[in-house]
């Protein structure tokens, strides 16, 4: 078998802890991961994972052999884009990852259309809401929504990522619409914060509110969110990359429209400048002209 695909099946169900996962991950069946983790132990003559019905775990052998083994697959990387630089054609792997939300809305597009650029290329995208550790997790590139993006990471804006309160037409309907911030606590908010209660914070011009709302209905990811005021649920904060198409059809009313929400930045990080690839360059130049105009505006 392949070596240095068994060594990237072993770095993935490291990562995972997860055999399964990992078949889904790499488009292969759980049978022939174990096949690949098998022949790399019988080629190592050590035993690299201890497995119980519950977990996977590294062996001391293990611990060095992932060291090795994402050493080797830097090293191929490294090989690709040489060979690359030389005939001008980018090829090898790129790994990005973003929200799921702005993955659903934006980011799926922008790599189908980034790949038409440049075919010899494949991008794995990890749409996730925890902070991966680029360097540990081996990210090219991750798109973030922050006000302050991570200090030890090199970034370019993107875009401004504005936020607005929205709520169903049949739920307002039903409950009345907010004439003023204070309102809002008298309403079934849709909320961020996995349990009490959340601040949204509103400005007009010098006036500044922060308003405390109980929330009935909390989710740690927008798109959820989005689904629940789409079916009555509450009002719900929403980045607009992800509310306009729905205020443009009106399946969506923005509340409170004169109010604003703090606004973040949509921001592309990497882990160093040096030795930055050609491709991560050239997905990095894609996306600022993409973004350069706000496409959900």
């Amino acid at each position: 078998m392949d070596r240095l695909t068994a060594m990237q099946v072993f770095v993935e169900v490291a990562h995972s802890g997860s055999f399964s996962a990992t078949a889904d991950k790499l488009d292969m069946s759980r049978a022939m991961v174990t096949r690949y983790v098998g022949a790399l132990e019988q080629w190592l003559g050590a035993r690299l994972l201890q497995r119980t019905t519950r977990s996977v775990t590294l062996t001391d052998a293990g611990e060095s052999c992932l060291r090795r083994s994402q050493q080797m697959l830097a090293l191929m990387g490294n090989v690709e884009e040489e060979t690359s630089r030389h005939d001008g054609v980018l090829r090898g792997q790129l790994r990005i990852t973003c929200s799921v939300s702005f993955a659903y809305a934006q980011m799926a597009a922008a790599v189908v259309d980034f790949l038409q650029l440049y075919p010899e290329l494949k991008i794995d995208l990890n749409a996730s809401e925890g902070a991966l550790n680029l360097v540990e997790t081996r990210i090219d590139l991750a798109i973030r929504i922050s006000a302050e993006p991570d200090p030890t990471l090199i970034g370019r804006v993107l875009a401004p990522c504005g936020s607005v309160l929205v709520a169903s037409p049949a739920y307002l309907r039903a409950h009345g619409t907010p004439q003023q911030p204070s309102d809002l606590g008298r309403h079934r908010c849709l909320s961020y914060a996995n349990f009490g209660k959340s601040i949204w914070k509103l400005q007009r011009g010098e006036a500044i509110e922060e308003v405390g709302v109980g929330s009935h209905f909390s989710g740690n990811e927008a798109t959820a969110l989005l689904q629940a005021a789409l079916a009555g649920g509450g009002i719900a904060m929403q980045p607009t990359y992800l509310a306009n198409p729905h205020l443009r059809d009106a399946s969506l009313e923005a509340v409170l429209p004169d109010w604003a929400l703090p606004t973040m930045g949509i921001y592309a990080l990497y882990p160093s400048r040096k030795h930055l690839s050609p491709a991560v360059r050239a997905l990095l130049d894609f996306l600022v002209e993409r973004f350069a105009k706000v496409p959900w505006a």
